[in-house]
């Protein structure tokens, strides 16, 4: 079994769960209503994005595995850069969205390097302990990994908010722009946090 993309695929569905728990709750507030038809497609493509860098982190651990160590000390740098050319790919891709984007390096990239370095790091422990024959769970109290994963799609939480400073939004939208954003910053921390309790809370198979 190609251990890496099994991780990458948990990722993913983790990601997925994350975006529809964040989307399902924006639904429910009464600004989001009008601005949902805009932005729904436009989250749909920033979860790919985020999933292409995660499958990268997950590779990145890989490779340092089979080379016999941890991740080398400027690996999550390396993958920052990369990170870049996925962006420029995502921004080609919402060209012709109703919103228009100016990303904010200076301030998302403190964020994001050190989201890269806690998948690096977690990727490379669940790496290590299947390859070792033994379950994640032995290595990684469930606790412990609803925590990390919490931490990481906090932050996660946080570089949207940060990326949404660059965002140019319809007229139509405009004035209430500090509000959605406030607001989806506030429900994706609490569908991260909902999401977190569910795998701290599941019982060991």
């Amino acid at each position: 079994m190609d251990r890496a993309a099994a991780l990458a695929r948990l990722n993913r569905r983790m990601l997925e769960r994350f975006s529809a728990g964040t989307v399902d709750s924006l639904r429910a507030a009464l600004p989001m209503r009008v601005a949902l038809p805009h932005l729904e497609p436009f989250l749909a493509r920033n979860l790919e994005k985020e999933t292409r860098k995660d499958a990268l982190v997950v590779s990145c651990a890989r490779d340092a595995l089979a080379a016999g160590g941890p991740p080398a000390a400027d690996a999550a740098r390396t993958l920052l850069a990369a990170a870049r050319g996925i962006d420029r790919d995502f921004l080609a891709s919402v060209a012709n969205f109703p919103v228009r984007i100016q990303v904010p390096y200076e301030r998302i990239e403190p964020l994001r390097l050190r989201r890269i370095q806690l998948g690096l790091a977690l990727a490379w422990r669940m790496l290590s302990a299947w390859q070792a024959g033994r379950r994640v769970r032995d290595d990684i109290p469930r606790a412990e990994l609803a925590r990390q994963l919490r931490e990481i799609l906090f932050l996660y939480c946080e570089e949207t908010a940060a990326l949404s400073h660059g965002v140019r939004m319809p007229a139509l939208l405009a004035p209430l722009r500090d509000r959605l954003n406030a607001l989806l910053l506030r429900q994706m921390r609490q569908a991260a946090e909902r999401l977190t309790a569910d795998i701290a809370a599941q019982k060991p198979r």
